[in-house]
């Protein structure tokens, strides 16, 4: 998928962003600060900032948030959520995760979450989030995660692909941590997060056919192995749910 049409896919789902609870209120929302150490002198970047709970959550800590996103509809839902809740310190710019708009050294602090596995050239925007970060700088990262198992790997990322057409690739833990020290960064801390899912909700997120809705709940039911060991599907009166993994990266320039 090209950017153009990732820009139009997301903005025609933005709204769903403002109140996904994925989104809006994962444990590793609240984490990420624990692990960062915001101080109050620092200027902070957050790329794909989407309807902006990352910005959000970091803004009482830090001087100023500039959160970006590559979709102009998301920025526009971010600001109004911005306003509702009364955030003056946070503002909203349109760029590209791997070609960012600013000088070399401009910010105390990068942050990302649950967006890369959108991203086509995730070297490039770990490239980026080293070049715009200052000396001592912090790099902290949240995105969901493949299992290290090859082959449930595949299968996983061809079950999130399905749904979202957006969907590039989630990475194993071990290649973030490849690709994040060979571009510079030394990582200070890694941690895992189980976040449970309901299939219906997860889903609906998106704009997508009743037969395709069907073959996503197949793929899950049918799970086995290292795949059905990491999506854990269960059934119950509540419906259908599973679980994704975050992972939680810290790093220093």
């Amino acid at each position: 998928m090209s950017k153009k049409a990732v820009q139009s896919f997301f903005g025609t789902n933005a709204a769903a962003y403002a109140t996904s609870k994925v989104h809006a209120k994962g444990a590793s929302l609240q984490r990420l600060v624990e692990l960062v150490r915001p101080e109050p002198q620092w200027s902070a970047l957050d790329i794909a900032t989407a309807a902006g709970h990352t910005a959000f959550i970091f803004a009482p800590h830090v001087a100023h948030v500039t959160a970006t996103d590559l979709t102009p509809e998301m920025l526009a839902v971010a600001s109004d959520l911005a306003k509702e809740k009364d955030i003056q310190n946070v503002s909203f710019e349109e760029a590209d995760a791997e070609a960012l708009p600013y000088d070399d050294n401009s910010f105390d602090l990068v942050t990302c979450r649950i967006a890369p596995h959108h991203f086509p050239h995730i070297d490039r925007f770990v490239s980026e989030s080293f070049r715009v970060l200052r000396p001592g700088g912090v790099f902290a990262l949240v995105d969901n995660v493949s299992p290290d198992d090859t082959k449930a790997a595949i299968d996983y990322n061809h079950f999130e692909k399905e749904r979202d057409n957006s969907h590039v690739r989630c990475l194993t833990i071990a290649e973030w941590q490849q690709i994040i020290t060979a571009r510079g960064f030394t990582v200070q801390s890694v941690e895992t997060a189980d976040k449970e899912m309901e299939f219906a909700s997860w889903v609906d997120r998106f704009e997508i056919s009743d037969s395709t809705k069907s073959q996503l709940r197949e793929l899950l039911l049918n799970s086995s192995g290292p795949l059905a060991d990491f999506l854990r599907p269960a059934s119950d009166e509540h419906g259908l749910r599973f679980y994704l993994t975050e992972a939680l990266i810290v790093a220093k320039k």
